[in-house]
Parts: structure tokens; C-alpha cells; sequence
């Protein structure tokens, strides 16, 4: 065990130097030096003059990560959907990244289709092509024949490519963990985060069962299509490394005068493709995420076959909601319900900050559109606005989100590729209408407050177990209970009011009855002749009662007049 591990450090170590390399030979030498010295300050000279973000040049990036190899291109092309993080000439250069790496070997693509499928390749198709028909960094494919004779496109994992990607992405982490600890702009952009993300995307490249599952619901999503073709699964000779799927047969979609000689009209195809990611968007609310003119062909009866569904979004029907509100917000320029569904969305907040310059960029943002047709306003004139005050008030928007932003900019320009001038905001605002319709019909709005029902119901029977919860730790002094009350402050006022005037009640009495008491007395004490009315004595005593009197008299005439002041008798 001990030999292993050891081995694999010095893997480790070698990927190491080969990254210092890399780095030193595109003159980022700075960043290479986090990994010997941790005091490191690595904002880079070599920064684009023309930009103040801290990053290296958007050039110099996009090189280093070619030369870094499948795993940072991958990441490369990930980090070009986060335009809410990185200046938008650093994503145009990451978008230029191209996955695409010399074939591996039929040999070992055989290997892995017969250890994968536990039968000889003979006995599984009729023939195949050792050729491949396209070779990217997670997978390569290949095409064949079943004994039935139907074509098939099989897909299979490029072997070892999981170790180089577990160990490449070990070093991601330790890079952005540097990176995170040295400089202000990484910790801005979250480099930990973006490694997190890339992880969770790479490894669902890695499955096959993943990508066959996928099809599958697309399959069903449009069984019904006239329009539209999904590739059907062969499961009994699919795998966790390897997917047989039916062949396409078609051009591609970029290649607009082979779509004329099939007698086909570009515009109309650019259309019916815009109309299947409307359905997929708010129909569905699931969408093919890289439709790039590779991964759509163009077939002879003039449908449109979509490929390659190794990355997919997911939207629920919350956030369909407010995408749909987006759409139609910018489509009818309709700025406050832009603001609204953002709200909901959860992107903005009432107590955010600059929430009223947000609200003012935003109107002057969407008032560029006003008076414009629908066809002239482009989704990528709409991103680049969004995408601008993203940037300017730092806030951050949901995967997904930023997923389907880049996946509309792509169909779009489809469309443009295919000399189409329709807007994709055009095409998908009777879809969006249609959604919004649906959901306050009165068998939805049943639905609806049926789900809020089960959640209240839920919560209900979960309510005696968390209060003992609450009262185990309260008890064994892991938890304290602060208990804040209000509105008592004029409780508390008439209250002491009342006993003050009880207490002036009590000693008018008290001094009444001790006065009376005092003057009744039989015993005299210290008697003094006193000019008064004529020859009198008075003793101590008497002035005591008196004074008891007097004290009685005073304080009873102050209570009266109070009481009926305050008109409460």
C-alpha cells in the first residue's frame, strides 16, 4: 500500500513540473511559484492592458490551458458559461477551445468495448469502422452495423482518461486553494467553486448511463415530433464506458448549401430548431445544453436529428416560471417584469444594497429595445446587457441559468448560420405564454395547493419532534431561548400609575387615622401656652395630629383632581 501511495505522489510531482512548465513557458512563472512559495504574490504583469480584472491576458489563458490538456480544457470550457464572473473578452477567448485530441488506438477502444460488454466484439456487431468518427478528450466514437443490420454510433470512454482526470482535478483543488489564499481575485471569482462545479460536470461525461439516460427522456419528450429525431438507446450493449445509439444520417447543420441540395430550406430549418428548444425550454424544462452544428444534422426527410447528449440543464417548474417571465419581460419590453422575476428568482433582493440604481440601470438597459421589432433583438444584445450590471453589482446567478443564457446565445446563432433572421425571443414567447397559461388553470392551481397541502402536512407532523429537539438541547445546555416581548411599554405605564396612586390612597388614609388618633389621645405630652384665640396651651402631640391632617387633606384634594383630570373615575 505504502509503495502505491508512494507512486502515486511522484505522478503526482510529475504533473506538477509539467503544469510549472506550461506556466513558465506563457510567462506565468508567478503562478507557478504557489506551488513552492506560499507568500507568493501573484497578481500577474502580464495582464491585458486593456483590462483591470487582475487576470492574465484572455490569449495567454486560452494557450496555457491547451497546453495543460484534456482535463483544463474541459475546465476552460466551462469557465467560458460564467460571464457572471470573468470579463467578457476573457470568455470570447474560452470559447476558442476546441476538445478535440489524436484518436486513441482501435485496439484499446476494442479493449474497452469487450471487457465493458463481457463478449468478443465479433459476436456483438456485424462489422464496424476502426476509424473514428470524432475523438474528444473524455470519449471517442465509432460507427458499426448490428446482425440486424441497422447502423449504430457507439461512444466509448477513452481508456485510463478517469485517473488522469481524478489526479488533475486533486491538483485543481490544491491550485484554487493557493490561488484562493494569494489573491483577491481568485477568492472574488471562487476558484474553489469553480473546480467544485467542473468536478460534478466531468464526472457525469464519464458515464455513459448518464448520457443514455438522457436520450432516453428526450426520446419521450418527442415521440410525437414530426420535427425532431432523438437517437434511440441500445441498452443491452450500452455500459458504464460504452453507448450504442442509433445512427443519424444527415449533414450538419452549419453546412447550409448541402441543406439546399436536399431541397430544404435553411430559414425553415433554422426555425424548426428554435421551435424545439422553445418546447424543451417551456415545455419540457429540460434542454439539450451544446447544440453546437456538430451535435444537430440536418436529415434528408428535412427533420432535425440532435446528438450528443453528454451535457443537459434541468430547470424546475419554479424556475421555468421566472425564465418565462424573463422572456417575455424583455420580449415585450417590459423592464419591471424583468425586475419582478428576478426577485423571485432570488437573484436581486428588496434589501440589496443599490437595489434603486439597479432598478435604474436596468430600465436604461431594457429602454434600447424599445421600438424595435421583435426579429431585430438578438438574445446575445439582451446577455450582454444582463451580463453587464451581473458584473457591475456583483451578483451571482444559478447554474442552470447561466447554462441556458449560453445554450439560447448558441441556438440563435445556429440560426444566423442558416441566414434565419428570427429571433429566438420571437419563437419562444407563445411558448412561454402557453406555460404561463397552464400553470393558472384551475386543475394546476389544485395541483398546486394540493403539493402546498402534503408540505403543510409535513411540516405539521414534523413540528413535535423538532420542538423536543429544541428542548433536549435547551435542557442539557447546548442551545438558550430568548424570549422578546413588545407593545407592553403602556401596559407597564398604567399599571405603575395605578399603584402610585394606591400608595397616595394608603397614606391619606394612614394619616387620617393616625391624626385622629393623635388629637383624641388623653396623654398630652410637652404642653406649651399658645396666644391664640385667646389662652390656650397646645402640646406636641396635638401639632403631629394636625400635621397628620393636613399631609391627609393635601394629598386627598391632589388624588381627586387627578382622577378627574384624567377622566377615568
Amino acid at each position: 500500500m505504502n509503495i502505491i501511495k508512494g507512486f502515486s505522489r511522484i505522478r503526482g510531482m510529475k504533473r506538477i513540473f509539467s503544469i510549472n512548465r506550461v506556466l513558465i513557458r506563457h510567462g506565468m512563472g508567478n503562478f507557478a511559484d504557489v506551488f513552492r512559495k506560499p507568500e507568493t504574490d501573484i497578481s500577474c504583469e502580464n495582464t491585458d492592458p486593456d483590462t483591470s480584472s487582475g487576470f492574465p491576458s484572455p490569449a495567454r489563458i486560452r494557450r496555457t490551458f491547451e497546453d495543460l490538456g484534456p482535463s483544463f480544457i474541459k475546465l476552460g470550457q466551462l469557465m467560458s458559461t460564467r460571464a457572471d464572473i470573468l470579463p467578457p473578452r476573457h470568455i470570447e477567448e474560452l470559447k476558442k477551445l476546441q476538445d478535440r485530441v489524436p484518436a486513441v488506438p482501435f485496439s484499446e477502444i476494442r479493449m474497452v468495448i469487450e471487457t465493458e460488454l463481457k463478449q468478443p466484439l465479433h459476436k456483438i456487431f456485424r462489422e464496424w469502422d476502426s476509424e473514428s468518427m470524432a475523438a474528444a478528450s473524455i470519449a471517442q466514437v465509432h460507427s458499426a452495423r448490428l446482425f440486424s443490420g441497422e447502423k449504430v454510433v457507439i461512444k466509448v470512454v477513452r481508456p485510463g482518461i478517469r485517473k488522469v482526470i481524478e489526479q488533475d482535478i486533486r491538483l485543481m483543488y490544491f491550485i484554487a486553494r493557493k490561488l484562493e489564499k494569494l489573491s483577491e481575485a481568485a477568492r472574488n471569482v471562487g476558484a474553489v467553486n469553480i473546480v467544485t462545479e467542473f468536478e460534478r460536470t466531468i464526472y457525469n461525461e464519464l458515464d455513459m448511463f448518464i448520457e443514455a439516460g438522457n436520450l432516453d427522456r428526450f426520446v419521450k419528450n418527442f415521440k410525437d415530433s414530426t420535427e425532431i429525431h432523438i437517437p434511440k438507446v441500445f441498452w443491452e450493449l450500452s455500459s458504464k464506458s460504452v453507448l450504442t445509439m442509433e445512427y443519424v444520417e444527415g449533414v450538419k447543420m452549419d453546412q447550409v448549401e448541402a441543406i439546399r441540395k436536399m431541397g430544404l430550406d435553411p430559414r425553415e430549418i433554422a426555425r424548426l430548431g428554435l421551435r424545439a428548444f422553445s418546447r424543451q425550454l417551456m415545455e419540457f424544462g429540460f434542454f439539450h445544453a451544446d447544440p453546437h452544428p456538430a451535435n444537430t444534422i440536418v436529415m434528408p426527410d428535412g427533420r432535425v436529428g440532435i446528438i450528443d447528449f453528454g451535457i443537459t440543464g434541468y430547470l424546475d417548474d419554479a424556475m421555468m416560471h421566472h425564465v418565462a417571465h424573463l422572456l417575455l419581460g424583455f420580449a415585450e419590453h417590459d423592464y419591471a417584469m424583468v425586475m419582478e422575476a428576478l426577485q423571485d428568482a432570488g437573484i436581486i433582493h428588496e434589501d440589496m444594497k443599490d437595489i434603486v440604481m439597479f432598478q435604474s440601470d436596468l430600465k436604461d438597459a431594457c429602454e434600447t429595445f424599445y421600438g424595435r421589432n421583435l426579429s431585430t433583438i438578438t438574445v446575445r444584445d439582451v446577455y450582454d446587457r444582463v451580463m453587464q450590471l451581473i458584473l457591475k453589482y456583483h451578483l451571482k446567478l444559478p447554474r442552470n441559468l447561466l447554462l441556458l443564457m449560453k445554450t439560447l446565445i448558441q441556438t440563435e446563432a445556429l440560426g444566423k448560420i442558416l441566414e434565419s433572421d428570427a429571433s429566438i425571443l420571437e419563437v419562444c414567447r407563445p411558448y412561454a405564454l402557453t406555460f404561463l397559461e397552464k400553470r393558472y388553470k384551475p386543475h394546476k392551481l389544485l395541483s398546486g395547493m394540493a403539493k402546498d397541502a402534503r408540505e403543510m402536512g409535513e411540516y405539521l407532523k414534523s413540528a413535535p419532534k423538532w420542538l423536543n429537539e429544541i428542548l433536549k438541547h435547551t435542557a442539557a445546555g447546548k442551545q438558550r431561548i430568548e424570549l422578546h416581548h413588545s407593545g407592553f411599554e403602556r401596559l407597564d405605564a398604567r399599571l405603575e400609575k395605578g399603584i402610585n396612586r394606591l400608595t397616595v390612597g394608603i397614606i391619606i388614609a394612614a394619616s387620617t387615622i393616625a391624626g385622629s388618633l393623635v388629637l383624641n389621645s388623653s396623654q398630652k405630652v410637652l404642653e406649651f401656652p399658645v396666644a391664640l384665640f385667646g389662652h390656650q396651651t397646645l402640646s406636641i402631640t396635638g401639632v403631629l395630629g394636625l400635621t397628620g391632617y393636613t399631609i391627609a387633606t393635601v394629598l386627598g384634594i391632589w388624588l381627586i383632581r387627578s382622577i378627574f383630570r384624567s377622566g377615568k373615575m
